[in-house]
């Protein structure tokens, strides 16, 4: 197996960092993996802010769901989905555009989380934890207002970095679902209750938890995550801003 392959295979989320600042250096290689991505027509339909002010960190920190590791990370950035920039280009050069639509903000989208993972990658290629935040979709009004955002702009997603503390080292990562549920050859399969209780008993299996009951599990994951606060936020965000988008 080559060092990279490697490298994805052990990747984990890490949420505990030393107290150690990323040199100038080690940033711009993370910054760079990031242009270098993958990206619709070349286009680059993504902005990334490099969240560096306290004060902002603390209140993002805060605005997603409460979480202080957030504030501790040396290094904080911000992929936002913006097809502001090419209208905005688009407008100077007299090409009399249209608006941007839905579908604009969904390749943006994915443009700026395409070029997020090249990041983390690369973090882990320099020694470097990171983990990204979903919850930056949360509390759409908040997150606009702090990073000023304008009209054709969202965020897409959080990434944090940092080195490492033993301790984030040290855990295990995550079981993952066998390839045999995720993968099929060119239309969806509809899984039956059969293979989805099999899918979690495998992987409650490679996790050391062959004993653990499938369905109570489910069930209480589904009321933390699912039906959580915290997602039901998400998605009011979300449809408010589609709902105004125009």
């Amino acid at each position: 197996m080559n060092e990279v392959l490697r490298q994805i295979k052990s990747r984990k989320s890490m949420r505990v960092f030393e107290e150690r600042t990323l040199s100038s250096e080690v940033k711009k290689e993370i910054i760079q993996a990031a242009i270098e991505a993958p990206t619709a027509g070349a286009m680059m339909l993504y902005t990334i802010l490099d969240i560096t002010d306290p004060v902002l960190k603390e209140k993002l920190a805060t605005a997603c769901d409460n979480q202080p590791f957030i504030a501790k990370a040396p290094l904080v950035l911000v992929f936002l989905a913006d097809y502001q920039r090419w209208y905005d280009t688009f407008s100077f050069m007299d090409c009399n555009p249209r608006e941007p639509g839905v579908g604009d903000i969904h390749l943006a989208t994915v443009d700026a989380v395409v070029a997020a993972q090249n990041t983390v990658v690369a973090a882990e290629s320099l020694g470097l934890g990171s983990c990204y935040i979903g919850d930056i979709s949360e509390n759409e009004e908040t997150i606009r207002t702090l990073l000023c955002l304008p009209p054709y702009v969202i965020p897409a997603a959080m990434v944090v970095y940092g080195y490492p503390a033993e301790s984030q080292k040290a855990r295990n990562k995550p079981a993952r679902f066998d390839e045999k549920y995720l993968v099929f050859e060119n239309t969806y399969h509809h899984l039956s209750l059969k293979e989805h209780e099999e899918m979690h008993e495998k992987r409650n299996l490679k996790s050391g938890h062959a004993d653990k009951n499938v369905r109570g599990d489910i069930e209480a994951f589904c009321t933390r995550k699912y039906m959580s606060a915290f997602s039901l936020e998400m998605n009011r965000s979300m449809a408010e801003y589609l709902k105004n988008f125009k």
